[in-house]
């Protein structure tokens, strides 16, 4: 019904940027929350930002600073933009958000398939 597709991933060397998109697409009514998460194969998915409708955006400390999201309501559609980035950086990242399909049920929450970053020299 709902599906997020980002693009945007790729090598990159360190000190360099990449800007990440998540499109949502299909029964989509409204979007409330919209946020990025990266995994790697050592370590558990973890929150790289998240941002609200009318909220300040929220960040993980280890990317405040080099790192934005942000949205366009108009095209259901979130980015990051990632500057300076790092080889700790490396990750496949990952799209969500809570999407309401109606004005009646509750939002539901989709993950997009996720995108490869790699940043190394």
């Amino acid at each position: 019904q709902v599906q997020l597709v980002e693009s945007g991933g790729g090598l990159v060397q360190p000190g360099g940027s990449l800007r990440l998109s998540c499109a949502a697409s299909g029964s989509v009514f409204s979007i409330n929350d919209m946020g990025w998460y990266r995994q790697t194969p050592e370590n558990e998915r973890e929150l790289v930002a998240a941002i609200i409708s009318s909220v300040t955006p929220s960040y993980a400390d280890s990317v405040k600073g080099r790192f934005t999201i942000s949205r366009d309501n108009a095209k259901n559609t979130v980015y990051l933009q990632m500057n300076s980035l790092k080889p700790e950086d490396t990750a496949v990242y990952y799209c969500n958000a809570f999407v309401r399909i109606n004005s009646y049920d509750p939002p539901r929450h989709y993950w997009g398939q996720g995108t490869q970053v790699t940043v190394s020299s």
